[in-house]
């Protein structure tokens, strides 16, 4: 099971994104746990993630979090997140994990 941080802002921008996350996951038998925080949270839950993700709203805070974290960060691609596009964001996730 693999286990999915997201950061932004204040960790609600992102709720819906994680439910369209979920919902691909689910349809892929991809086993993974979704949840979504704020940036200054970042070390202690990315701490035994897999990977972490930051919203584009937050992008700027990718060098920081990696400092913070011993997982891959990534910056959510600004038009999959503004789509709240599920499906392409798990596959990134994927791609990066080679999953």
């Amino acid at each position: 099971m693999r286990k999915i941080v997201l950061l932004c802002a204040a960790g609600m921008s992102t709720s819906a994104l994680v439910k369209k996350m979920q919902a691909a996951a689910e349809a892929e038998n991809y086993a993974c746990d979704i949840a979504a925080y704020p940036v200054a949270e970042a070390k202690v839950r990315g701490e035994d993630a897999d990977i972490v993700l930051l919203g584009p709203q937050v992008r700027f805070n990718v060098e920081k979090v990696r400092q913070q974290v011993s997982c891959p960060v990534e910056a959510i691609e600004m038009r999959a997140y503004g789509m709240m596009d599920g499906k392409a964001v798990i596959k990134r996730v994927k791609e990066v994990l080679k999953d």
